[in-house]
């Protein structure tokens, strides 16, 4: 058998298969181990008690749809209660913007009368202080030494004469404006009236239907406030915009009869077979919805 000559080359193959021992090969698999343990898990949680509380498990396009689809399922079921009050919380909020009007009117016009009043007291003060004067003038043109001070006195006395009546005149105004605002103040109390009893019987209405459905929708809330707490927070903000511009509520929609659960166009073949193979997260073209398959309905109900 011919030896190698100290010269003969060795490829690094080679030599790395020759400087291998049982120890290196363990301490390989064991840095393999750790990498695969690096990998991250994303806890979901599933309402099935054969499942127990809760399982980890690593989160799949599939899992990413059933999650969604699930959140749509509570948020619809929120939907149809929030629809059962139809209106009246709009028609409460009206009606109480209404009534927060009609009193703020109230106090105004209050206000105005208030210094209307006043304006009138302080004619009236006038009145009098000239009323005082002419008397002071005339008796003071019984002493008079010469006639220029009789014709000053007697235009003093004319032009408190005057001060009267002008007052006379305002206060004839004011008592007519008056008259008005008193009128405008007792309608607005009126309407205040019917609206604050109306108001009244609304949120009685509105109360009776929270109270049959409050228990459960809070269920629901906080049901739906731990579904989000499962999907990433890309997928939940395309979520909750896509729910948002949608007239229905739905951004999550199975295909039926080869059309989108939500507007109603046909899908195409292929995009058919991509939904129902769950590599990817597909939205329907027209209207944006994310589409899911009769597959993804059965997992969902099978944890409900």
């Amino acid at each position: 058998m011919a030896k190698l000559s100290s010269n003969a080359r060795i490829s690094p193959k080679e030599r790395s298969k020759s400087t291998e021992t049982p120890e290196t090969e363990k301490m390989a698999k064991k840095k393999l181990k750790k990498e695969k343990l690096k990998k991250p898990i994303i806890r979901l949680v599933f309402a099935d008690p054969k499942m127990g509380e809760k399982d980890n498990i690593e989160v799949t396009i599939e899992k990413k749809l059933i999650t969604l689809y699930s959140l749509q399922q509570i948020d619809s079921q929120i939907d149809k209660i929030r629809i059962v009050r139809g209106e009246l919380p709009l028609e409460v909020e009206d009606i109480e913007d209404e009534v927060a009007g009609i009193e703020t009117r109230i106090e105004k016009i209050e206000a105005e009368k208030e210094s209307m009043e006043n304006a009138i007291t302080e004619k009236k003060n006038i009145k009098v202080d000239s009323s005082v004067k002419i008397k002071r003038y005339e008796e003071q043109q019984k002493n008079v030494r010469n006639n220029r001070e009789f014709d000053s006195l007697t235009k003093e006395i004319e032009f408190q004469t005057l001060e009267i009546q002008l007052a006379d005149k305002r206060i004839k105004e004011y008592e007519i404006k008056l008259i008005g605002i008193n009128e405008t103040i007792n309608e607005s109390k009126v309407d205040l009236e019917e609206f604050t009893s109306e108001l009244v019987i609304k949120k009685g209405a509105l109360n009776d239907i929270i109270a049959e459905t409050e228990k459960e929708e809070k269920n629901l809330v906080e049901k739906s406030k731990e579904n989000q707490q499962l999907i990433e927070e890309r997928l939940l903000v395309a979520y909750k915009k896509i729910r948002k511009n949608a007239k229905n509520g739905l951004a999550v929609v199975m295909i039926e009869r080869d059309a989108c659960g939500g507007c109603f166009n046909k899908i195409p073949p292929q995009h058919q077979l991509d939904i129902r193979m769950h590599k990817k997260i597909i939205v329907c073209e027209y209207c944006g919805r994310i589409l899911v398959d009769e597959a993804i309905d059965d997992a969902v109900k099978k944890y409900e």
